[in-house]
């Protein structure tokens, strides 16, 4: 895998081992809720399980933000998207820029759809994919049908 240039401020880069900067994003209680509806933050081995997971099992990428590591975003196997943007960078567009990317490698991956599992109260998940241009399907589960030409 390549970084993919989204523009002269976002990148994204292909996965490597980085916990002294990205277990300090999984040490906010309320991300980590809205990620995995969880009351608790993530240890050194559960990070490591994670990205070692969705590093196996598809694309996994760290969000490049002018220079810095700011988040993670990943197109599984199974046509799944997952992000996390750190909070201090929440609210600048950079998830729905990141999505997009992932959109357009899902298109080169052959996929006809991607989804995203969102839980009912993480509203603020459920607007950006809402923006991107994802619909509610069933129950927490948002889909976006891929078209052939670029959307």
């Amino acid at each position: 895998m390549e970084d993919r240039i989204i523009d002269a401020e976002l990148s994204l880069t292909p996965y490597y081992p980085a916990p002294e900067i990205t277990l300090s994003w999984y040490q906010d209680p309320q991300l980590c809720k809205q990620v995995d509806n969880i009351d608790f933050v993530y240890t050194p081995e559960r990070l490591n399980a994670m990205y070692t997971y969705l590093s196996t099992h598809g694309d996994c990428y760290y969000i490049r933000y002018r220079g810095a590591l700011v988040g993670d975003v990943s197109l599984r196997e199974n046509a799944e998207i997952a992000i996390v943007v750190c909070r201090e960078y929440q609210n600048r567009g950079i998830g729905r820029r990141a999505v997009r990317e992932m959109l357009k490698l899902a298109r080169e991956k052959g996929m006809k759809a991607v989804k995203a599992n969102i839980y009912s109260f993480n509203t603020q998940s459920q607007k950006m994919f809402a923006a991107v241009g994802f619909h509610r399907t069933d129950g927490e589960w948002y889909t976006y049908q891929l078209n052939k030409t670029s959307d």
